[in-house]
């Protein structure tokens, strides 16, 4: 009979002893939990070049998934004719001369000073996945790499590697991931979102990891005791160096939860009277937690606002979702100018494509909208961008660019720019690749330049 501390022997596990096998287990379980995250983003990278400082600190991301119209939004076509405009026949004035936006956006209307509108985006591409990629990336889809989404570039540029030293991770999704493809690309799991999952709107808002609901701190701490008493293995190996990695995460991942920094979670210290001008719904909630989060000094913040990919029946939904869209957005943009945030925060708004143009009005679409990628619209305001500003335009029926195209690579590299990264420099990374944080002439990537016109 083999002795109580090995393993029996065999091809895998010739000498492994009992305490090996449960001190590796114990590591490998805390890759599941949010101390083993924070073990990740801790531990040690490569040294980067220093970037110098931008204009902006940070970027919240307001990502339309699915791709709203861009007709029914900031690039109305009131003499197109119904069979374009559908019901949405009288567009507002903004607070900029010249500028109309969608009737149903009053409260983003009378803030068009503090962002600027690209009325031609285009990539041309159709599909939801390889749009999404392109349009976070700035890189077209099928090449034999999976290029990091924008948050990803910026966590590893303005992240942990850069001297960001904050408890909350440096890439976080409000409150689904995008799911379209990987975000981290080839720079790897240590540069992946952390999607708070739950619902801002609720009370509490119950963040994966951090907040439990219905568990009071006291009973946090009275757990912690416990399962530190209870940590023989622990104790037996207090000189083991990765298992003082995983003691460190932990007790990160407790100040998380006990501490302050995961207080930015709690809504309720907010006045009522701000959070209703958001609005009480998983969007409006999602902006003042992204507000928050930014005031707190994280970097790269998406909200993933879900319910535009609407073929059928789109302007019921419309109706429905563009008064939730403006009170959010525009309180987010005021809210951010109260705090001095917006000088220093990049709000960048839309999705993976448009919407066709034209109305489908037959069955099964009953009044909807297909996927649409030749032209599209885009919002950025903050961090250095000019407001008030139109850039581009698109054709009288919204059909094609009619002129000054702007590309996926032209905006994100952009944004690059206001956040002192240079978009145009090497991008770094532990598998020794060679390439540039944006693409050049040489990677036959179409582009339209970077939007000097605002910037």
């Amino acid at each position: 009979m083999s002795s109580p501390d090995i393993i029996p022997t065999g091809a895998k596990h010739d000498g492994l002893t009992r305490r090996r096998f449960l001190r590796d287990g114990l590591i490998g379980a805390a890759g599941l939990t949010l101390a083993g995250r924070l073990a990740l983003s801790a531990a040690p990278a490569q040294p980067r070049r220093p970037q110098p400082a931008g204009k902006a600190k940070a970027v919240i991301q307001i990502w339309m998934w699915g791709g709203p119209s861009h007709l029914d939004t900031f690039d109305p076509k009131p003499d197109a004719g119904s069979d374009y405009t559908g019901p949405f026949t009288k567009p507002i004035a903004t607070c900029v001369d010249g500028v109309q936006i969608n009737e149903l956006l009053p409260l983003l209307a009378a803030q068009a000073d503090k962002y600027s509108i690209i009325r031609s985006m285009t990539h041309g591409i159709n599909g939801h996945e390889t749009a999404a990629y392109i349009a976070q990336t700035g890189r077209p889809p099928g090449g034999r790499l999976v290029y990091p989404s924008a948050g990803a570039v910026v966590s590893l540029l303005r992240g942990y590697d850069a001297g960001y030293s904050g408890l909350i991770p440096p890439y976080i999704v409000l409150t689904e991931p995008q799911g379209r493809f990987s975000e981290a690309g080839f720079l790897g799991l240590r540069y992946r979102p952390f999607a708070t999952g739950s619902d801002p709107n609720a009370t509490p808002f119950a963040v994966e990891g951090v907040v439990a609901p219905g568990i009071s701190d006291a009973r946090q701490r009275t757990r912690r005791e416990l399962l530190t008493g209870l940590n023989t293995l622990a104790h037996a190996l207090a000189d083991d160096p990765r298992l003082g990695d995983a003691r460190t995460a932990r007790e990160q991942a407790y100040e998380l939860i006990l501490g302050d920094s995961g207080k930015v979670f709690d809504l309720s210290q907010e006045d009522d009277k701000l959070r209703d001008r958001y609005g009480h719904s998983t969007f409006g909630q999602s902006c003042l937690a992204a507000r928050r989060l930014v005031e707190k000094g994280v970097p790269y913040v998406t909200i993933n606002y879900k319910g535009w990919d609407t073929h059928k029946q789109h302007f019921q939904a419309m109706r429905r979702m563009l008064p939730e869209l403006d009170k959010g957005f525009a309180t987010l943009l005021t809210d951010l100018s109260d705090h001095g945030l917006l000088d220093s925060t990049v709000v960048w708004w839309g999705g993976e494509f448009g919407r066709s143009p034209r109305v489908l009005w037959d069955p099964p679409w009953n009044g909807g909208r297909n996927h649409y990628g030749k032209v599209y619209s885009c919002v950025l305001a903050g961090g250095g961008f000019a407001g008030g500003c139109v850039v581009g335009a698109s054709d009288a029926r919204g059909e094609q660019v009619a002129h000054r195209p702007v590309y996926p690579c032209d905006l994100i590299g952009s944004v690059y720019q206001q956040l002192g990264i240079d978009p145009d420099g090497p991008m770094p990374n532990d598998q020794g690749l060679d390439v540039r944080i944006t693409p050049d002439a040489a990677e036959g990537v179409p582009s339209g330049g970077r939007l000097t016109e605002i910037m």
